[in-house]
């Protein structure tokens, strides 16, 4: 601390009554130089924050969705000011306050909501600035349903960056072809709709797209041939909707794509080698459809999928054997599950070294499995069940207590686990082998344990001890999760 000389020495002097008064004066002037514009605003000055004309559309807009009992009379000292409206946010153009987004539906807790009267007024069109548009399980009920305008979409090609409607589930009639004009958008989803009717040809006009979200209505036809022309998308996803014939080979240029997802239509026909050209995938998904001849041999090429999902379809020959699968370093999840697949499984399956999960089950494999499967670093589980699999099971013991029920091996006749394996570490539903010659015994023992098992149990049916294996992908917008039924042993 200080010497008490040194505090008296600089110690403040007491202010006397003038000064208290000059510094009054001087912060009153400087307050008073702050409230001129303000003031200016509220008596329709020069510096207006935001035309008449653009908060008269805005509020038509907010008015045609939430009812008109809305009137902004809240709102301080405008719709962009310090009591913003939420889901509308503006922008400075010039000196004046422009809409540039208006998204409405239940995202927040005050968020603005529509009723079930809700429509899309014309008066959208009028706000030239808007660059994100969002109607969110807004159009839900049935004495009310809404179709996307058809026309004046041109009036924001300019500056329209994302357009969605989401989970609108009276939502009918089809995507306007009106959308091509939309030069400068990046992301369009129109997703979980009641829309019908073809995809537009258009939309592969749409250069700047990133993303592109289709999905859960119910459109139907072919795919267009122009979507091969979006060279800068990164996601695709058309899944769960009624689209049929095959999948053009212009595909094979969506050289940055990083996720396909066409699952759950009814396409059908034979893969295209030409989708080999899609290098920056990551999540191919491709399930319950009608695609038949096998995989391409060009899967090989795409060195950064990590998950490959192709079950559920009558691919029936060329399952296994036409992809170099040593290429597909990066590969986490292959599901081949229930498409009729025949011949053997390869050896080359092995080199997979980031493989966690491995779905081949419901087809009809044959002959042993490769011994080399166990060496897969990452595998945590392995279905095979539901094939005609054969012979002696050739995995360390470590291997069988490392996976336990994550091996699913039931449902082969004559596939059976070495007989010094211990009764705790063997795979559930397949026998000891007999001897040494590699044979099970009995050749439905995995049914008659199934129905065993049951009867000295709760007396329930197999069926309802019993969950298959399979995989199952949720779609979520940019990533996906993985769920792995396994089977279940009441005792």
């Amino acid at each position: 601390s200080l010497p008490s000389f040194l505090l008296s020495s600089l110690s403040m002097p007491t202010p006397n009554s003038t000064d208290v008064a000059l510094c009054f004066l001087l912060s009153f002037f400087f307050v008073s130089l702050l409230a001129i514009p303000y003031a200016s605003s509220q008596t329709g000055g020069t510096s207006s924050p935001m035309t008449s004309g653009e908060r008269e559309s805005l509020y038509a807009v907010i008015q045609s969705l939430v009812g008109s009992s809305w009137n902004g009379s809240d709102l301080f000292p405008d719709p962009c000011g310090w009591t913003p409206i939420q889901g509308i946010s503006c922008d400075l153009f010039g000196d004046l306050w422009y809409v540039t987004a208006v998204n409405v539906g239940p995202f927040h807790d005050n968020s603005l909501e529509c009723i079930d009267s809700a429509a899309i007024s014309p008066h959208l069109f009028q706000l030239k600035h808007l660059k994100s548009v969002s109607f969110f399980s807004c159009f839900s009920s049935p004495s009310y349903p809404q179709t996307i305008p058809v026309k004046n979409w041109e009036s924001l090609s300019k500056s329209l960056e994302t357009l969605e409607f989401r989970r609108n589930q009276q939502l009918v009639g089809g995507i306007p072809a009106s959308f091509g004009c939309l030069k400068r958008l990046r992301s369009l989803v129109v997703s979980d709709n009641a829309l019908e009717g073809a995809v537009p040809a258009s939309l592969g006009s749409l250069a700047a797209l990133n993303r592109l979200v289709l999905a859960g209505n119910r459109l139907n036809g072919q795919l267009p041939v122009t979507m091969g022309l979006l060279e800068e998308l990164l996601i695709l996803d058309l899944s769960s909707n009624r689209l049929s014939g095959e999948v053009p080979t212009t595909f094979g240029g969506l050289g940055s794509l990083l996720k396909l997802d066409l699952s759950s239509n009814s396409l059908s026909g034979k893969l295209p080698e030409q989708l080999g050209g899609m290098r920056n995938l990551t999540l191919l998904d491709l399930r319950n459809n009608s695609f038949s001849g096998g995989l391409p041999a060009s899967f090989g090429e795409m060195g950064l999928l990590e998950g490959m999902l192709v079950g559920s379809n009558p691919l029936v020959d060329g399952c296994l054997d036409t992809v170099p699968w040593e290429r597909l370093g990066s590969l986490v999840t292959f599901d081949i599950s229930a498409s009729r697949c025949v011949g053997t499984i390869p050896e080359s399956l092995a080199e997979l070294q980031k493989l966690r999960f491995l779905a081949l089950n419901d087809n009809s494999f044959s002959g042993e499995l490769p011994p080399k499967l166990a060496g897969l670093p990452s595998v945590s589980g392995m279905y095979l069940n539901g094939n005609n699999l054969s012979g002696e099971l050739h995995f360390p013991q470590g291997f069988f207590q490392r996976m336990g029920r994550r091996l699913v091996v039931w449902g082969n006749p004559n596939l059976c686990y070495p007989s010094d394996l211990p009764k705790s570490s063997a795979p559930y539903g397949i026998p000891p082998c007999s001897g040494g010659g590699g044979e099970a015994i009995g050749s439905n023992y995995s049914i008659h344990l199934l129905r065993k098992t049951s009867n000295a149990a709760t007396g329930t049916t197999s069926s309802g001890l019993l969950h298959g294996s399979g995989v199952i992908l949720s779609r979520k917008g940019w990533y996906f999760s993985l769920t792995v039924l396994v089977v279940v042993l009441i005792s």
